[in-house]
């Protein structure tokens, strides 16, 4: 009976030593003291939370319909796209964006060769830029052009776009892409302009100068200065800006988009690109907010982190903080502390994006509202949800091209002749 109790004893005491061995049910807040494979380090190691619904950079977007904007049917001879950062002041909301009314749809960039002074190329080719204010954030009133297109040969003659706003020392600046060539003659090459107020409402002065030129030959942004997009830290202004380069016709898609740094004391600069551009390696737009000391990125469409959500504690090295889906396209958030110089940023929880091939037509995009929980002022678990559930019907819209189908053909018929 001795014999079997020690037999028993043992058994339990090895047993209990194999669960502690065992990774625990219950997920320890702070890493444990023990082997770990890479996976389960990352979650530790690479995020401020073990759990997504615990991390303040991460959530799921919800979107609304905006009313008070009228689209000609959406034929695509009226589009808004390209909204900037959404502003408060004179107690409404304040958006910009590129607006374009033209007699016909754009003809597309392939065929820009046949684009004319009333017939646009691409969607935000013979663009200005507008601007709409509103009382709640969802019913917008269009109030018309801030900055119209300048008269030739001035930077910008041939379209202003993709504008964004900084207001800085008492007065109101908008940079924006400035064409002088429509776009798809040889890319959509350009550099970057801006205007000034002393008030959101104008009038707006065009300096015609260009504050960010495109880089040297050779280098990553010597075609493509895009999406301007200004903030203010350590009393200067941080412009983030993306590029397209390594254009390569063998592939497809046959560009890299990356987004670099620039930055000024005046907001007329001179501009300085930082020595370490491109700072976020991938992002089709450019979108960041001041958050705690350093700042957070929208990381949606293109490279390796597409759909993450990035933060650099030094405003220049950026580290994935979150990965989600269905991120806002050319996302202008409303940013109560975009320009005052915040050592504590305290996120965004809603701001104006656009969709493209609105109604099915490529040549026309719209403006919308998102709403997120990027916020340390706001809790909201409904929008910390781990993925969405897609219809099945979502899911066929993307099935294969009659080629892809062809070589499934092929490939089958290999098999059988064997």
């Amino acid at each position: 009976m001795f014999s079997c109790q020690e037999k028993q004893a043992e058994t339990v005491t090895k047993s209990e030593e194999s669960v502690k061995e065992e990774f625990p049910f219950f997920i320890p807040s702070e890493k444990p003291n023990r082997p770990l494979s890479a996976a389960v380090e990352r979650n530790y190691d690479a995020y401020s939370s073990i759990r997504p619904e615990q991390n303040e950079l991460y959530t799921q977007f919800k979107y609304t319909e905006l009313k008070g904007f009228d689209y000609n049917g959406g034929d695509g001879t009226i589009t808004r796209r390209d909204p900037s950062k959404v502003i408060f002041e004179n107690g409404k909301y304040y958006v910009w964006y590129t607006g374009r009314k033209s007699p016909v749809k754009p003809v597309g960039m392939s065929r820009a060769k046949e684009a004319t002074d009333v017939i646009p190329s691409a969607d935000w080719d013979l663009s200005d830029i507008w601007y709409a204010t509103s009382e709640d954030g969802f019913t917008w009133k269009e109030e018309g052009i801030a900055v119209p297109r300048p008269p030739k040969p001035e930077a910008g003659w041939r379209s202003v776009t993709t504008t964004d706003i900084l207001k800085f020392k008492g007065k109101y600046y908008l940079y924006f892409q400035a064409f002088m060539e429509a776009s798809g003659l040889r890319g959509d090459f350009c550099p970057v302009s801006v205007a000034w107020a002393d008030s959101p409402d104008g009038p707006w002065t065009h300096t015609g100068k260009i504050v960010i030129p495109n880089g040297p030959e050779g280098s990553w942004d010597q075609y493509s200065i895009h999406d301007p997009y200004p903030l203010v830290h350590d009393g200067k202004i941080y412009l983030y800006y993306k590029g397209d380069f390594d254009k390569r016709p063998e592939l497809k898609p046959s560009k890299i988009r990356m987004q670099g740094l620039a930055i000024a004391e005046d907001p007329l600069g001179p501009f300085t690109k930082h020595p370490l551009n491109p700072v976020i390696n991938s992002g089709h737009e450019t979108t960041l907010f001041p958050f705690k000391k350093g700042v957070a990125a929208i990381v949606q469409r293109d490279g390796q982190e597409h759909n993450t959500i990035q933060y650099a504690e030094d405003w220049v090295n950026f580290e994935i903080a979150s990965i989600t889906e269905l991120l806002p396209v050319a996302a202008g958030p409303f940013i109560p502390d975009a320009f005052t110089d915040t050592k504590n940023g305290r996120g965004i929880t809603w701001g104006i994006s656009h969709f493209i091939n609105a109604g099915g037509n490529w040549r026309h995009s719209i403006l919308t509202r998102f709403d997120c929980d990027l916020s340390l002022d706001v809790d909201d678990q409904k929008m910390k949800d781990h993925h969405y559930n897609y219809s099945p019907e979502f899911h066929y819209t993307h099935g294969l091209s009659g080629e892809q189908r062809k070589r499934n053909e092929a490939e089958t018929n290999k098999l059988k002749a064997k």
